[in-house]
């Protein structure tokens, strides 16, 4: 590898930290409890845990239309 080529990867690298340096951060714990409170404000309209009707039901077996 070459001089310049090794300053150029290392000027990347530089940029790159300092752009990760500038970003904000939320702590773990505070993610978490954002997250928990979504979940629980949105818990009656979630399909998996309150189950979905028959009628509505994208994925239910169609229907076989037999003739005579």
């Amino acid at each position: 590898m070459s001089a310049s080529s090794s300053i150029v990867t290392m000027k990347k690298v530089v940029q790159q930290l300092r752009l990760e340096a500038g970003l904000n951060r939320v702590k773990v714990s505070q993610a978490a409890a954002d997250l928990q409170q979504f979940c629980l404000q949105n818990a009656q309209q979630d399909p998996l845990l309150t189950g979905m009707s028959s009628s509505n039901n994208p994925f239910r077996p169609k229907a076989v239309c037999s003739f005579l």
